[in-house]
């Protein structure tokens, strides 16, 4: 059972396990590669992000708010209709190969298709796909989910074009090395196209937080309920808003949620959001943890607000001793199938 403290999420088998990894006695897992969007729309009082809730029976992070995200699937290195930067300009950019560069790009692409069904693409390097509601939409959808299609074969199918311009590189963060399940994942920012609406698209229902509606979005008390095994909600919600509900302990997420939700505040729309892509630091965030007198100091560095000390006996609480407006923190990596 997790613990949580103003917002964020803390796992009791941490400290055993930071104490294990210091001894020797844990070798840290290869982080996969994963990729997640923060997927902006603007509104009459801002830029809105798209959220969703893990569902509270996941073991890890249940109930946590997240990006749209997921592993790289090995397909996505397959060649694919490129419109945008070139592959070698997002490996400069991303400090990548070009075909790790391709699949990280493609991966984030797919995702948002897969858990939010909005498409980055179109027909031509200048147009993109205006509506993605409909049966055989819905088809290919759940059969990306499955893996039973790759997504080069659907947009070859369809003859469609990846955008990979309508993407900004914001942040890339690696789970900390003493858990047991690792992603070097990249987030990314987009806005979403014209015409197209995240899925799905029924009534409204009350999440747990009590967030107010904000310009006529509804953001709360609100939101889609989904039909998904790991998120059971999704809501549209200004960053600020989400950031303040985190704060107030309402809303539960991790350090790289929280992070880039943080980040996303001083931009009035999804295009400067963007624009500002272009300048943003891409050095990994990595956990740092180190015994200091028998007690743990865990710390992100550049983050100071998630650092934690805790002590033999906030280990057996579940209480760790934290700086700020702060609680207890988890692993980064992608919503959906992997931590964020």
């Amino acid at each position: 059972m997790s613990s949580t403290t103003n917002g964020q999420w803390y796992p009791p088998e941490w400290p055993d396990r930071i104490r294990a990894l210091a001894n020797g006695e844990l070798t840290p897992v290869e982080p996969r590669r994963a990729a997640t969007v923060l997927l902006l729309r603007d509104g009459s009082a801002g830029p809105a992000v798209h959220m969703l809730r893990r569902r509270a029976s996941m073991a890890f992070a249940g109930g946590a708010y997240a990006y749209p995200g997921g592993s790289v699937d090995p397909r996505d290195e397959r060649p694919v209709a490129w419109a945008g930067p070139s592959r070698a300009q997002w490996a400069v950019r991303m400090g990548v190969d070009p075909a790790t560069a391709q699949a990280i790009v493609c991966a984030a692409v797919r995702e948002t298709f897969e858990e939010a069904g909005v498409l980055l693409a179109g027909t031509s390097a200048d147009t993109v796909v205006a509506d993605t509601a409909g049966e055989d939409w819905e088809r290919d959808r759940a059969a990306l989910v499955a893996h039973e299609l790759s997504f080069a074969d659907f947009l070859g199918r369809r003859g469609l074009v990846l955008r990979s311009d309508l993407l900004g590189a914001w942040a890339r963060w690696i789970t900390p090395e003493f858990e047991p399940r690792r992603y070097d994942t990249w987030f990314f920012v987009a806005a979403l196209p014209e015409g197209q609406r995240t899925l799905p698209q029924g009534p409204p229902t009350t999440p747990r937080s009590q967030l107010r509606s904000t310009g006529g979005t509804p953001i709360g008390p609100g939101g889609t309920p989904i039909a998904s095994s790991e998120a059971d909600l999704a809501v549209w919600i200004r960053p600020e808003e989400a950031a303040a509900g985190y704060d107030r302990g309402e809303l539960l997420m991790m350090p790289p949620t929280i992070a880039t939700l943080r980040g996303l505040q001083p931009y009035a729309t999804a295009a400067d959001a963007l624009a500002a892509a272009e300048a943003q630091d891409l050095t990994p965030v990595l956990a740092r943890a180190r015994l200091v007198n028998g007690a743990i100091e865990l710390s992100w560095p550049g983050h100071d607000e998630f650092t934690k000390h805790i002590t033999q006996n906030d280990a057996a609480t579940g209480a760790p001793e934290g700086g700020g407006p702060d609680g207890p923190s988890d692993s980064p990596g992608p919503s959906g199938g992997t931590p964020t």
